[in-house]
Parts: structure tokens; C-alpha cells; sequence
């Protein structure tokens, strides 16, 4: 399985609240977030890791060119700014055609032995030729501006909504994919369209079966008070 990792964000919130790293580079638990993840992927198997950083510093792209120089884990990284979560996936599809694939941003939070179900869960599903997509989605609103998710009660998502009178789940950050989803993708660029939450609704338009996979809790870090409420959930 292939993973992605988008850490290309400028981490604004946080710098204004003090956070003088860059947003990859906080520590929750004295372990940086990007570590964090690349750490729970090759737990799980991970052909490949491939990561999208700014250029606004250096200091995220030389700590993972000190990781790919070890060469005991199979990191590829891209440096480039771009607009949005979505762009920033577009720069990653090239290297994510030839199989399904796990994405992430980098400050998503989730314990570590539900993201092994999902993956275990996500490839049972394919085996079985059942879905293009699964989502993960949970129940804990803690976001200023959640996507909600609609789902039937086999949890085949229908719609991915900004506002729900009666929300359930809420996107959490991690989209399991094929290969198909990036045809959508480069629709979506081509369009002028930006926002990870428009590529979502895209696919749906498209016909793509998508299934939602609940995690008890999701956490961002987008302000400096998140960092505490991870390091507590993450020891949990």
C-alpha cells in the first residue's frame, strides 16, 4: 500500500500563537507530527511514502531528506507551494497511479490501532471489488469548519455537505483512493476548482462508490491549544 502526505500548509494560526516551527515539525508526545505518521504507515506496510512540503522554510524538507538518506524507509518528497490541500495532491498524483493509496494531512491526529482496522478494512473491501474510496469519518466535532458527511446505513457516502441540521460524521482527514479518483482530480484542476471538500463532492458526481469508516476521534492541530488536547488523546 502507498501512502501520501500533504504538509505543504503554511501553519499561519500557528505562528501567530507563538508555534515557532513549522507545522510538520510540532512535537505531540516528543514525536514530530510528520514522523508520527510516517512511524504508523510502515507499521502498516507502506510500499511507499510520499510527502508534499512548502518552500516557505527549509527546515521540513531537510529533516525528510535526512530521513530518505537513511534509506530504510521508502520516502519521496516534493517541495512546492500551492493554493490549496487539493493542488497539493495533484503535485503527489503522478507517483500514486498504480495502485490504491492511503492520503493524510499531516496534522491529523487519530490512535494508531483504529488507523490498522481502516487499512486492514480498506483492503478487504478492494479485494472485493466493493468500493473506489473509504473515508475515514468520526463523530467528534471539534473543527471551525467541519465537512459533513451523509451516509446510509451501510454507510455508503451520498453527499459531503457544508451545513447538516442533524450531523452525524464529519470528515476526518484520511481518504483511502484508487487510481480512478485522480481522473476526477485532474477534472477538478482543469476546472479551476479548488478545496479538498470540492474534489470529495466531484467524486460522488462521478459515480465512485465511496464508503465512510468511522474513527472514535479525530483530531487537527490548527491552533497552539490543539497541541495539548493531541498530547492528551494520543496518551489515552
Amino acid at each position: 500500500m502507498k501512502y501520501a502526505i500533504i504538509a505543504a500548509g503554511e501553519g499561519s494560526r500557528l505562528a501567530q500563537e507563538g508555534i515557532a516551527v513549522p507545522k510538520p515539525m510540532v512535537e505531540i508526545d516528543n514525536e514530530k507530527l510528520i514522523d508520527r505518521l510516517i512511524r504508523i504507515f510502515m507499521l502498516n506496510d507502506a510500499s511507499e511514502i510520499v510527502v508534499i512540503c512548502n518552500t516557505l522554510t527549509s527546515l521540513v524538507a531537510s529533516h525528510l531528506s535526512d530521513i530518505q538518506h537513511q534509506g530504510d524507509i521508502p520516502l519521496r518528497f516534493v517541495q512546492k507551494t500551492t493554493p490549496s490541500s487539493m493542488h497539493s495532491l495533484f503535485e503527489l498524483s503522478p507517483w500514486l497511479e498504480d495502485g490504491p493509496f492511503v492520503l493524510t494531512t499531516v496534522d491529523t491526529i487519530f490512535r494508531q490501532e483504529e488507523f490498522t482496522d481502516y487499512v486492514k478494512t480498506f483492503r478487504q473491501l478492494l479485494d472485493g471489488n466493493e468500493i473506489d474510496g473509504l473515508m475515514g469519518v468520526t463523530d467528534y466535532i471539534d473543527d471551525e469548519k467541519p465537512l459533513y458527511v451523509d451516509t446510509d446505513q451501510e454507510l455508503s457516502i451520498k453527499a459531503f455537505l457544508d451545513q447538516q441540521e442533524h450531523p452525524h460524521f464529519i470528515s476526518g482527514g484520511i481518504y483511502g483512493l484508487t487510481p480512478q479518483a485522480l481522473r476526477t482530480l485532474r477534472a477538478c484542476i482543469e476546472r479551476g476548482e479548488s478545496r479538498m471538500r470540492n474534489f470529495q463532492r466531484a467524486l460522488i458526481a462521478d459515480g465512485l462508490l465511496l464508503r465512510a469508516y468511522p474513527f472514535s476521534k479525530v483530531l487537527d492541530i490548527d491552533h497552539a491549544s490543539d497541541i495539548e488536547k493531541a498530547e492528551q488523546f494520543v496518551k489515552s
